[in-house]
């Protein structure tokens, strides 16, 4: 059983190449984020075509989750958590979207970015990751196998970015958010691409500006935390880096596990 996420940034300009990845690698499930579309607007019937069955939560222009199932609708668990936006009288972001697929519980996030730094938006980050403990809490209690995997927003450790100095001031890399993700792994969560690459160097993401991707400076925020029956059951994982080369490409590449079944 192979799970995936990739942070799309925008399903209707990247569907071809989402697509194309779909079809070439065919992950048992994918999770995306940044869809950035409305739920009316979600392509569904694109990704039937292709054996894809799907579950979304929308928002107009930003955020937006969705999850994608190989020859099976994902059976929905929860959407949100409960947690207002950064504004006051600002409704809840289209940031989590929890289902189960063949038995897996799966929960997929887009975790806020936080900048800048220090300031309201930090401060909502802060709070998300709480509310977001507090549900894998819940989820550890009920004892299924589960994995909780999207954008974070976090770059866990220096040896998950490329020049540790060049994003010292960034959100991403704050102590506070680096302490929360900390206390995921102290739960008893485990970081699938860390485990299997202790020493770093592994990255998830390029930005479009200053030739970010031909210089290979990137870092880490997608990350698969599992519970202990899915991280006995993990045989690999990894980042398939090529997809970030391509054109009109994502600014984020897919990151994914492998369970025995």
């Amino acid at each position: 059983m192979k799970i995936a996420t990739f942070n799309i940034n925008g399903i209707k300009a990247r569907l071809p190449r989402l697509l194309e990845w779909l079809e070439e690698t065919r992950p048992t499930v994918a999770c995306l984020q940044e869809i950035k579309t409305m739920d009316e607007g979600f392509p569904a019937e694109e990704f039937e075509k292709i054996g894809y069955h799907a579950i979304w939560h929308g928002q107009k222009s930003f955020n937006g989750v969705a999850i994608l199932a190989d020859g099976t609708k994902p059976v929905e668990i929860q959407r949100g958590l409960s947690i207002d936006g950064p504004k006051e009288g600002e409704g809840e972001q289209a940031r989590y979207l929890e289902a189960e697929v063949n038995g897996v519980r799966i929960c997929n996030l887009y975790l806020p970015n936080g900048n800048p730094h220090p300031g309201p938006k930090f401060d909502y980050k802060l709070a998300w990751m709480e509310k977001l403990r507090a549900r894998m809490a819940q989820i550890w209690a009920e004892e299924v196998p589960a994995v909780v995997l999207g954008d974070f927003n976090v770059i866990p450790e220096n040896k998950d970015v490329w020049s540790p100095k060049a994003m010292a001031s960034d959100a991403l890399m704050q102590p506070e958010c680096r302490d929360a993700y900390r206390r995921f792994l102290a739960d008893g969560w485990t970081d699938a691409i860390d485990t299997l690459n202790p020493r770093g160097g592994v990255w998830t993401y390029w930005d479009y500006q200053a030739g970010a991707w031909q210089r290979d400076h990137g870092f880490r925020i997608d990350h698969l935390l599992l519970s202990p029956e899915t991280a006995d059951r993990m045989v690999a994982a990894g980042v398939d880096k090529e997809y970030r080369g391509r054109e009109k490409s994502s600014d984020h590449t897919p990151v994914w596990v492998e369970l025995r079944d």
